[in-house]
């Protein structure tokens, strides 16, 4: 599995990992079989949540997923803002890491911007990684201004990644996001990025180009969607899967090279709209 620097922090991180929102509506045997998988093909970045199933995706999910296998992993949850001043973030922070069964995260995140402080939650990030209970920190659902607040709070090289609505028919990322990432070393991490059930079908123009790249190379359009998602050096992506078969597909597409003309095809095919006046979010 291709590794890549995870932003300022300089830890190698697979550029396809594993997403596990909403598995707690999934088969738990199978999932606990597809996290399983991933580790072995070396999708080893998992990305949960508290938020996910109120805990219980950390707790009995991901927890058992990674049991034996802790240093294997680059663990990633998030605070919800609803939590996340000063003491709510710690103490979310200890909660997460009981039902994990684990003394550190890899990277600890703010799911989307709320109504407490920013201070009050980098300040608590940064108690935390001096505490050893986490080892970067970082933000999800972030605009270029939040980014910006961030930035001041903390300065340069402490905001490790921002996880990010992504995928070939939302790429409104790639206006001002992904830029401003890119200058100042934070890695952008995809979520969705096969749409959350609204892949471009086969025979709409987009799908129509996918299908063809896909032939050429003997993949499925879904490998071919993920390669293009993880096409620069910034970029990270955290497919979810809760069957074995699926998450091996997944972890194929990191091998996957696509020439400079059909990234081109793809770009063409699958065009940025319009600025938005506020990021899109899931």
């Amino acid at each position: 599995m291709e590794k890549r620097g995870f932003g300022n922090t300089r830890v190698a991180v697979p550029v396809l990992g594993q997403g596990t929102w909403q598995m707690e509506a999934d088969d738990r045997a199978s999932a606990l079989r597809a996290l399983r998988a991933g580790l072995d093909v070396g999708m080893t970045h998992v990305d949960t949540a508290e938020l996910y199933g109120h805990g219980q995706v950390e707790e009995a999910i991901v927890a058992e997923a990674i049991s034996g296998r802790r240093d294997e992993v680059f663990l990633v949850s998030k605070v919800m803002p609803s939590n996340a001043t000063y003491a709510g973030t710690l103490a979310a922070c200890e909660r997460s890491l009981k039902r994990l069964r684990t003394d550190w995260l890899d990277c600890y995140l703010l799911h989307w911007p709320g109504s407490h402080p920013l201070e009050e939650t980098v300040r608590a990030f940064e108690k935390l990684v001096a505490d050893g209970k986490i080892r970067a920190w970082g933000v999800s659902n972030f605009d270029v201004e939040d980014l910006e607040e961030a930035l001041a709070l903390a300065g340069p090289g402490r905001i490790a990644c921002n996880q990010v609505l992504y995928h070939l028919e939302e790429r409104a990322i790639e206006h001002a996001v992904l830029p401003w990432c890119e200058a100042n070393g934070v890695a952008v991490v995809g979520y969705s990025p096969f749409g959350n059930g609204s892949f471009p079908r086969p025979d709409s123009r987009g799908g129509k180009v996918l299908g063809a790249i896909a032939r050429a190379h003997g993949v499925t359009p879904y490998q071919v969607a993920l390669r293009f998602l993880v096409r620069r050096p910034s970029l990270f992506a955290i497919p979810k899967a809760s069957r074995e078969a699926h998450v091996r597909d997944n972890a194929a597409a990191a091998s996957l090279v696509l020439t400079a003309e059909e990234l081109a095809l793809l770009d063409r095919a699958f065009p940025l709209d319009a600025e938005p006046s506020s990021l899109p979010v899931i």
